[in-house]
């Protein structure tokens, strides 16, 4: 019997709960090593060692170390979860399309306004928020008569969106605007094994 993966991360990182929350509904045997990032240690050489980068996640598989999220969610679908990444090439195409949205316009939209107000970073709030209307536009017409972002049933595209656009009203992103964005996050929410990402009392989730 193979021990659980670890997963190395931090609580208020939507990076590091994609995977947490992917891991828990694949139902993935894994333990959660919480990274002090207010301290540092991401900067220190034994993390150094499993990520250069100095960045959460990473997650040990055995012998085997893996960074950045979503390259950890495509290792864990083809690993043990085959299920959540489709074989056929076009939906295989449609998930790499919202990991790479997740990377990009998630990233420094919802994202990037979440971390103006939960740790002070230094960014436009005007651009996040422009940037957080054309992402959230982009996944509201998507998810049009759908349950999921691809096919019939959640894949690691779901995780992938799910943390950053969940906690957007704490960058002062509404999602009123948006039910279909709420009810894949309402179906998401629903499946077996779901986990919550920590929610701060800011922005709009202060009100």
């Amino acid at each position: 019997m193979s021990d659980p993966i670890r997963i190395h991360g931090f609580p208020l990182s939507g990076h590091a709960h994609r995977v947490v929350l992917f891991a828990n509904l694949a139902g993935i045997e894994h333990d959660v090593v919480v990274v002090d990032l207010a301290n540092g240690e991401h900067k220190k050489p034994p993390f150094l060692a499993l990520n250069p980068a100095g960045q959460v996640p990473v997650i040990e598989d055995g012998e085997t170390v893996i960074s950045d999220s979503n390259a950890i969610l495509v290792y864990l679908a083809r690993k043990y979860a085959p299920a959540f990444m489709p074989a056929d090439p076009v939906g295989e195409a449609e998930v790499q399309k919202f990991l790479t949205l997740a990377a990009g316009e998630l990233a420094f939209g919802p994202a990037a306004a979440r971390l103006i107000n939960v740790f002070n970073a230094p960014l436009d709030a005007d651009f996040c928020k422009a940037t957080a209307a054309k992402v959230l536009g982009k996944l509201e017409a998507q998810m049009e008569g759908r349950q999921f972002l691809v096919g019939n049933s959640p894949t690691i595209a779901d995780a992938a969106i799910y943390s950053y656009t969940a906690h957007a009203p704490e960058g002062d992103v509404s999602l009123e605007p948006y039910p279909n964005v709420r009810r894949l996050l309402a179906n998401i929410e629903a499946l077996d094994g779901f986990v919550p990402m920590p929610a701060t009392k800011v922005g709009l989730a202060a009100a």
